[in-house]
């Protein structure tokens, strides 16, 4: 299990890439977190929610609620435009530090 202190600053970039590829609903998102990483990092509840209200504050994702299911409505997010101005930045940002971090690290 990877430690979480070194994912939590990439939380807001994770779930952006998500909400990028397809709208998605809370529990959709930690289960294709986990998914993808093998199990090797599982986002808590209370932490993905937290990350939701701060992209949702900062117009970087916006919420809507989906068809009755299983009993109720789910909600969704998205990202804006904004959103997706933001994730390139992030990206490109990424990509950079890691070639840093790389000269480090694998030598």
């Amino acid at each position: 299990m990877i430690r979480s202190d070194i994912i939590r600053g990439h939380l807001d970039s994770i779930i952006l890439r998500l909400v990028d590829e397809q709208d998605r609903y809370g529990y959709e998102i930690s289960k294709e977190i986990s998914i993808r990483t093998n199990d090797r990092f599982q986002i808590k509840e209370a932490t993905l929610y937290a990350v939701f209200q701060r992209l949702v504050k900062k117009d970087l994702i916006e919420s809507y609620y989906g068809d009755f299911s299983q009993g109720g409505k789910r909600k969704y997010y998205r990202i804006t435009s904004l959103g997706r101005a933001y994730l390139k930045e992030l990206v490109s940002e990424w990509k950079e530090t890691k070639e840093i971090v790389d000269l480090f690290m694998e030598g």
